[in-house]
């Protein structure tokens, strides 16, 4: 038996995500200030414009970098004090928090809900993992 608490009895604040909505709202208005959500050419705001897959694929490329410095065991280059890996998820999630704050998406709900229901799936629970053909990752 798991130590581990029912999800699908919690709230988002037991889980300390009730706060994610505002750092994704607070990590935007950084990265527009630091005009990453403005046209260098001619000043204008680029946020109904700005091209998602191109951001996706750069959350994409914080991710491949992690993999990398947890390959060969890296510790960052600019936080020399810290692992690659932990620096460049850093990356990731100020990069996917970014996007959610231009596009005010509603993360603290759709973890919260996406979480309940992985507590319901069959393919999560740890008897179904080791059957043959189980999901290992």
């Amino acid at each position: 038996m798991s130590d581990l608490p029912d999800t699908s009895a919690m709230m988002p604040v037991a889980f300390g995500l009730s706060g994610l909505n505002d750092l994704a709202h607070f990590i935007h208005r950084q990265n527009v200030l630091a005009g990453w959500w403005t046209n260098p050419k001619t000043g204008e705001s680029i946020i109904d414009t700005r091209n998602v897959g191109e951001i996706l694929m750069l959350i994409v490329s914080e991710i491949a970098e992690a993999m990398e410095g947890h390959r060969k065991g890296l510790m960052d280059d600019k936080l020399p004090h810290r692992p690659m890996i932990e620096v460049e998820l850093a990356d990731a999630m100020i990069r996917i928090f970014d996007l959610a704050g231009a596009k005010g998406y509603d993360l603290t709900g759709a973890v919260h809900e996406k979480m309940l229901y992985n507590a319901t799936r069959e393919d999560h629970k740890m008897e179904n993992r080791v059957k043959p053909g189980g999901k290992a990752y």
